[in-house]
């Protein structure tokens, strides 16, 4: 099939029009520096729009006491001691900025009568510095930034799949891909690349993720360009997620519902936070409470579709019309259901990956020269446990400063080397995968994948099931050489969905490889095998097909932060 290719020139090309793409933009070209975004879904629906709970910012507005160590003291603990300090200090100490900025583009956050930016509690905190508005944050962030990019007429393409980072003698020359409606090829030339297209989540079975999000492009982006992945074992797999309608399942009840006072009990009707974390109780960090749910499900006090109940009926309506408006109209559209009067049937779903490509905290460059990752692509902040509200914050912190130090390298460039090769390589790749007839299915393979996933590297693990889950994607590569691809009157969706299943082979391999050398039970990372956490093993994981995984030192925690950290409780964690 003859295809169109068009090709287009930038200083930066920013890979991910969620909310960290959007935020490095303006920040590339409030400075003047000629930016191009693309983004695989629409810019107004990109994943960010589907955060819900809030921002995180020590602006000290309802809790005097606040400071930014504090949060990174609260942050680094919760991360089980994997954060990369330097990286923690850097967000929690640029986040007010992060707060500043959206306010400067019109962001209308939740008020206190006097003006104040309202913050609330979000689990695990030990102040109220989670900045919100509604149960709808990451939408109004998206917006909000959507609108400064327009104002800015930064040049958005959407639609297009992004398939290969092209590179030349370790330096990043730009990228190619495909219009996902016609097939029109793009090739991009660019200085730097600024990799923004999300995690991995969407190759569990159950996650908040939709179908064409956090396939792990990132990740296949980056290894096959010459980066690496740091810690892919790592993923959160948050409390709260449907059980119903099947093709919504997964699909995120916000943990403001537990910050407003929701309560989690079992089909006995027992509240049993109780029993894991008696003292925080629903408020507990995700890893906790996700454990907490599986273990009762697992037990066989769960529901009869393996939930639990989260019951927010007690609150007044006004609250929950107020502060959850979004997680009452999602259930009543998807279930019929009115959370004022009935509880929400949930169990742990996929949520974030904490690791991602290996970046430097200064600037997140990665081993690639021009190549940076941000957002949920990179890792370093979260470690084993990501704290409610990072995320946001870190993808407003980080867009700014690589956004800069992507200008930077570019300026300092004093030629561009080009490779023809590579782009040959690249279309080659395109039109063999446009050309296969075999009888394997693409989206079958997926869901082959997801389930190896889910059965062997959910939110508990052991030796055993990593090892049946790593033959079990040996047999799944091995079938990719026989798919059949195939375009239709509809766009080239086919297509798309069978370089999905490459990201997702290539995240399943990584995430397998490291949880399994990853033996101790440390934050979400539950091995049954191993149920204590091995000091030794206070390291971060690094992966790559070439070096397989290595193990990375930690940076020591300044004192002024460290002083501030209580001992990581372990009470309520996996037991043998």
């Amino acid at each position: 099939m003859a295809a169109t290719e068009q090709r287009l020139s930038t200083t930066v090309l920013v890979i991910g029009t969620g909310g960290a793409g959007l935020r490095a933009s303006v920040e590339l070209a409030e400075a003047g520096v000629d930016v191009l975004a693309v983004g695989k879904r629409p810019k107004d629906d990109a994943h960010t729009s589907l955060a819900a709970g809030g921002i995180n910012a020590a602006l000290a507005t309802m809790d005097p006491e606040d400071s930014w160590q504090q949060h990174a003291a609260d942050t680094l603990k919760e991360s089980y001691l994997l954060g990369d300090p330097r990286t923690t200090e850097i967000v929690t100490r640029g986040a007010a900025r992060g707060i500043d900025d959206l306010e400067r583009y019109g962001m209308a956050f939740a008020r206190e009568e006097d003006g104040r930016i309202s913050q609330r509690f979000f689990g695990a905190h030990k102040f109220r510095r989670t900045a919100f508005a509604g149960d709808y944050t990451g939408l109004e962030i998206q917006r909000t930034l959507v609108r400064r990019a327009e104002q800015l007429r930064i040049p958005v393409l959407e639609g297009v799949y992004i398939t290969r980072i092209l590179t030349h003698e370790g330096a990043v020359f730009g990228a190619y891909g495909f219009d996902l409606k016609d097939g029109t090829r793009y090739l991009v030339h660019a200085d730097a690349v600024i990799l923004a297209a999300g995690g991995h989540t969407r190759i569990w079975r159950r996650t908040s993720s939709r179908r064409d999000e956090n396939t792990g492009d990132s990740f296949r982006l980056a290894v096959e360009a010459g980066a690496r992945l740091r810690d892919p074992e790592l993923v959160q797999f948050h409390p709260s997620g449907i059980i119903e309608p099947e093709n919504a399942a997964g699909t995120l009840v916000s943990e403001a519902a537990r910050g407003e006072g929701g309560i989690l009990r079992n089909a006995l009707g027992e509240r049993y936070m109780s029993r894991y974390d008696p003292e925080r109780m629903e408020l507990s960090t995700r890893d906790r409470v996700a454990l907490a749910s599986y273990t009762e499900i697992k037990e066989g006090r769960g529901t009869e579709k393996g939930g639990v109940w989260l019951d927010v009926s007690h609150l007044p309506r006004q609250t929950i019309m107020n502060r959850l408006p979004r997680v009452y109209q999602t259930l009543l559209d998807l279930q019929m259901l009115d959370i004022t009067r009935d509880p929400i049937e949930v169990a742990p779903t996929a949520h974030y990956s904490m690791g991602g490509v290996w970046v430097r905290p200064e600037d997140h460059s990665t081993d690639v020269r021009g190549l940076y990752a941000i957002g949920e692509a990179s890792s370093g902040l979260h470690g084993a446990n990501r704290l409610g509200g990072n995320s946001l914050i870190e993808l407003l912190v980080y867009g700014r400063i690589t956004g800069r130090a992507a200008a930077a390298y570019s300026e300092s460039l004093t030629a561009q080397p080009r490779s023809a090769a590579a782009v040959a390589e690249a279309r080659a790749e395109v039109d063999e995968l446009l050309a296969a007839d075999g009888p394997e299915n693409v989206r079958a393979l997926q869901r082959a994948v997801r389930n190896t996933m889910t059965e062997h590297a959910g939110v508990v693990r052991d030796e055993e099931g990593l090892r049946t889950g790593l033959a079990e994607l040996t047999a799944i590569e091995k079938r990719m050489d026989d798919v059949g691809v195939h375009p239709d009157i509809a766009g080239f969706q086919d297509l798309a969905h069978a370089f999905d299943l490459k990201a997702a082979v290539l995240s399943a391999r990584a995430t397998l490889e490291a949880a399994l050398e990853r033996r101790e039970t440390r934050g979400c990372h539950n091995r049954s095998d191993y149920p204590d956490m091995d000091e030794e093993l206070r390291v971060n994981l690094v992966w790559s097909p070439a070096t397989g995984v290595t193990r990375e030192s930690i940076p020591p925690v300044p004192e002024e932060i460290a002083s501030l950290m209580e001992e990581v409780p372990t009470d309520g964690k996996l037991q043998e």
